[in-house]
């Protein structure tokens, strides 16, 4: 997450500067919530293009691993939004619970980090180790290099 994290923040500043250029946007509350169902929307077709073709982020690449589909095939449109808006889970239940509980300082951290701990636990819980959020969306991921684990050091 932190490498594709890293690759995304190249996307998405062009994406503003790009916004923010053609709409003339000189304040940052400026067109605001427009900013950020535009970023939104390129977060989408960024994830779902390379989940369509290829079935791997640039990130995913690196890491040589691939989305495919439950049975191993290619992953639809329609199930690569779904994975899509279900990964939105590692973050908006916590994000919601602190803002819920107007929680400030250290709280607007510990709260979102706790809800993103208990998310990747639930992997603990499936018995191929797959993540809720591909449970639910009849995806999964697969790793292409998987005798590299019982490979001889170098």
């Amino acid at each position: 997450m932190l490498y594709e994290s890293m690759l995304l923040f190249g996307v998405l500043f062009i994406s503003a500067w790009i916004f923010s250029t053609l709409l003339q946007q000189r304040h940052a509350l400026y067109l605001r919530h427009a900013l950020e169902g535009w970023l939104f929307a390129i977060l989408a077709l960024y994830f779902i293009w390379f989940w369509r073709h290829g079935g791997q982020t640039l990130a995913m690449k690196t890491w040589r691993i691939k989305l495919v589909s439950k049975d191993g095939g290619r992953v639809g449109v329609g199930r690569a939004i779904l994975r899509f808006l279900l990964c939105w889970l590692w973050f908006l239940p916590g994000l919601a619970v602190a803002w819920a509980l107007g929680a400030k300082g250290w709280m607007l951290i510990g709260v979102p980090a706790i809800n993103l701990i208990v998310w990747a636990a639930l992997v603990y819980l499936d018995p191929q180790r797959q993540f809720l959020h591909d449970r639910l969306a009849g995806t999964r991921i697969a790793d292409l290099n998987p005798g590299m684990l019982n490979a001889p050091p170098l």
